[in-house]
């Protein structure tokens, strides 16, 4: 049977709603790595590299655990950006069909559903450039958020570009985290997406830290850029004020219609072989095995599991891709004596939560890095 046991690192759990953001200790995180360092470890024997990734995932992370997320489109479709991926553009004439935003009803129901199948981050993506112009739209949202966080899931949003007034709004509702990919490298971004800037990207993110919402921000493999962009993707966000707490890896799935409807999927290696770069580089990062994985044998995911991989999406449908459902999700994970990873029990996610003078008692185990919370 799946084991949702007592978890090793104990929280003592009061919500606080953060105005700022809390730093994460120099001593464990880089923030200066150059992408010459971040290349050589990429290049690294995929063995040694794994290796090297696992030693560091459980030096700083109860490698034990990982976390269910489930995803779930609330607006679908219909969506002016150009990203040559995505069934969602209107620019592309793709099997989804544009919907309008959901009713709450659906939605907490949904929530409740994944919460009992174990998962314990929610997820809620609309296809919007922005939110200019849908204050009704927004609104409904924020109650959605409330209701959620009501649940004692983590609660996360995806809705385009946010102001700094809209993510402090997002964080007064409960937002736990929010997620905008950067998707690929700097360099290679141009072929990929034209609606929007690489800048305008990172001042979400900006926007998101400086409201105190956990930033959750990876990228896309398969969308025809090269190793040196993998590891400008990782240096990215590297480089950063503050690691971003997750960090998504998804393998592109191919969609009829989009113009990458042809690509050829990514080597199960490279996959690797990224994951494992991101875990060396940010070790307290949640690494969110994502698109794609349903599509991987068993076998392969442990071997993702193994170099740093600690969370995945799970349930019924990932916004417009396949997902792997729960009860296989959690019985691959009982074969190979995995757990699932609490609400609110990774560090990084718990300082979000309170004022930084209140993180007291932090103590590491064998068994992974133990935490003790006093509010």
């Amino acid at each position: 049977m799946f084991r949702l046991s007592a978890p090793k690192r104990t929280i003592l759990f009061r919500r606080y709603l953060a105005t700022h953001a809390v730093p994460i200790p120099s001593s464990i995180t880089r923030h200066d790595w150059t992408r010459q360092e971040i290349q050589e470890i990429f290049d690294t024997p995929l063995m040694d590299l794994v290796f090297r990734a696992a030693s560091v995932h459980r030096k700083h992370q109860d490698a034990s655990k990982i976390q269910l997320c489930t995803l779930m489109n609330i607006k679908t479709g219909g969506c002016t950006e150009d990203c040559s991926y995505c069934s969602q553009s209107s620019r592309y004439s793709t099997a989804t069909q544009a919907s309008r935003l959901l009713d709450i009803d659906p939605v907490i129901e949904a929530a409740r559903k994944a919460k009992e199948n174990g998962s314990t981050r929610f997820c809620m993506g609309a296809a919007w450039r922005d939110l200019a112009g849908r204050k009704r739209g927004f609104e409904r949202i924020l109650q959605m958020v409330r209701e959620v966080r009501g649940m004692g899931m983590e609660v996360c949003t995806t809705l385009g570009m946010l102001s700094p007034d809209q993510a402090r709004q997002l964080k007064e509702a409960g937002l736990t985290a929010y997620n905008h990919n950067l998707d690929t490298s700097r360099e290679f971004y141009p072929q990929v997406i034209t609606s929007r800037s690489y800048d305008e990207r990172l001042n979400t993110i900006d926007a998101v830290r400086d409201a105190g919402i956990s930033v959750c921000s990876g990228g896309i493999l398969g969308l025809g850029e090269k190793d040196e962009d993998r590891v400008g993707l990782i240096w990215e966000v590297s480089s950063m004020p503050e690691h971003p707490e997750s960090f998504p890896v998804n393998a592109l799935v191919p969609i009829a219609g989009t113009p990458l409807e042809k690509n050829e999927p990514v080597s199960y290696h490279t996959l690797v072989r990224t994951i494992a770069t991101a875990r060396v580089v940010l070790p307290t990062t949640i690494i969110r095995l994502a698109a794609g994985r349903n599509t991987m044998p068993e076998s392969e995911q442990a071997m993702c599991f193994m170099a740093g991989a600690n969370a995945i999406f799970t349930g019924e449908q990932m916004l417009t891709t396949p997902c792997s459902p729960w009860d296989e999700d959690k019985a691959m994970m009982d074969r190979w004596g995995l757990g699932g990873l609490q609400s609110f029990e990774h560090v990084n996610v718990a300082r979000k939560e309170q004022p930084a003078a209140t993180l007291l008692n932090e103590h590491r185990t064998k068994g992974g890095a133990s935490v003790s919370i006093n509010v």
